[in-house]
């Protein structure tokens, strides 16, 4: 190519409608040329080579294509390193900027150095823009300029800063016959980046308004469609936060404020790093955690004799999808109940959640643990038969994933709750407080 081109470069964001960063590089005056990057940084940790969420991103893509087909465009996939191919470009291709989305997790921050530095060894301008949040970094900070670890100080300081501006709607599909104009070309198959393609019903990119209406009355109850399932569409992008946050103002207080969990876990990923490695409060950090891989690998695989535990773990196998209280539930059983490291769960969380989202993930886990943001840690110890009787009275989510369930083949406990609450609270009394 001879003349100069831009680049919108699609991470987090996959979608052309109400897209931030994809709107100001179509209005910047050159052609854009629409890329996407299967980064084999992040593919080669995976284990699982029909990782649903693979099959996720490829069918976005396929209809990214698409769309872009419509308006004689291709969209331009690639599977390597970042920086590797961002050299092959610059080969190929005379660049005038790069134009992408905010990326806040730490090895996304680093990578993006990196591009940045390679981008201006070539005089090429590397131009990002907040997407996937409504708040970023320090926008919603105290009074002294520090960052909240309660969240509910940080809710309040977040609406009331909140205004029209920041559900702003960016027109980028009005602005796609600014795309670069090339001949149609299927993107790279799932096959050719070393995956196999699952079969998965994945939620529509559409939020139901009688969920989110009746979403405070539910949302606890797993047997009930009582959840918007919008949590993969967040992470992915393949529908705008500005959008969902139109939609759910007056609808829902508690399902906004659901939203902005997210954020605020977001926000402590940003300021606190280290709670990739290690716990938010560092004392926690010295737990003598047990080692304990048979109890593990009954929880992973929902055979621990506790119905709404397995129950949890089974849905998450076959689906990639927990309900939300369950998640609370299974982590809270694994790391207070059995004192295995909260780590060794968010890792399997992370293996196996479609929406899985690092600062959400390990922000629940820590919750559960006792080791996060929490202002009343360790001694919040769930009984499993309460949050039977409240949450699944009459069995019905237990019995859609627990077959066995009320029969001689369903295991016994593998732990008695009351033992399990006594260690537990001597376990955290005696590391902590003594010692």
């Amino acid at each position: 190519m001879s003349k100069s081109i831009n680049f919108f470069w699609f991470r987090r964001d996959l979608r052309l409608k109400d897209n931030a960063g994809l709107y100001h590089a179509l209005i910047a005056g050159k052609p854009v040329q629409c890329l996407f990057i299967f980064d084999t940084d992040i593919l080669d940790k995976l284990e699982d080579k029909k990782d649903r969420r693979i099959t996720f991103i490829h069918l976005q893509l396929e209809k990214l294509n698409e769309e872009l087909k419509n308006v004689g465009a291709s969209l331009l996939v690639k599977h390597g390193k970042p920086l590797e191919i961002w050299k092959e470009l610059f080969i190929k291709n005379s660049v005038e900027s790069v134009f992408t989305n905010q990326d806040y997790e730490p090895y996304a921050r680093k990578r993006d150095q990196e591009i940045q530095k390679l981008l201006e060894s070539r005089n090429v301008s590397f131009k990002t823009f907040k997407d996937q949040i409504i708040f970023e970094k320090s926008e919603i900070v105290k009074e002294d300029g520090t960052p909240y670890t309660v969240f509910t100080p940080y809710m309040k300081k977040w609406r009331t800063s909140v205004n029209k501006e920041c559900f702003r709607y960016f027109p980028s599909e009005k602005h796609l016959s600014n795309t670069f104009k090339s001949k149609f070309q299927p993107i790279v198959t799932i096959q050719e980046i070393g995956f196999e393609k699952t079969v998965t019903d994945f939620p529509p990119a559409t939020p139901s308004l009688s969920i989110i209406k009746e979403y405070e009355k539910q949302r606890d109850f797993p047997f009930i469609e009582g959840t918007s399932r919008m949590s993969v569409h967040l992470r992915f992008g393949t529908i705008s936060i500005r959008q969902l946050m139109n939609t759910a103002w007056e609808l829902s207080e508690k399902w906004v404020n659901e939203l902005i969990w997210r954020e605020f876990y977001s926000m402590i990923l940003w300021h606190f790093p280290h709670v990739t490695e290690s716990a938010f409060r560092k004392k926690y950090d010295s737990l003598p955690w047990i080692k304990d891989e048979k109890n593990f690998a009954l929880w992973c695989k929902g055979q621990t004799g506790f119905p709404i535990v397995d129950a949890g773990m089974r849905q998450l196998n076959e689906t990639g999808f927990m309900h939300n209280r369950v998640r609370m539930i299974t982590s809270m059983f694994l790391s207070k109940y059995l004192l295995v490291n909260w780590q060794w769960g968010e890792a399997y969380f992370a293996k196996k959640l479609l929406d899985y989202e690092l600062s959400s993930n390990n922000g629940g886990w820590q919750w559960s643990a006792g080791t996060g943001v929490d202002a009343a840690p360790y001694f919040r110890i769930f009984s499993m038969e309460e949050q039977t009787k409240r949450f699944d009275p009459e069995h019905k989510y237990i019995k859609k994933w627990v077959k066995e369930f009320g029969t001689p083949t369903y295991p016994a406990p593998i732990i008695d709750y009351g033992m399990a609450r006594k260690r537990c609270l001597e376990f955290f009394k005696r590391n902590l407080i003594s010692g």
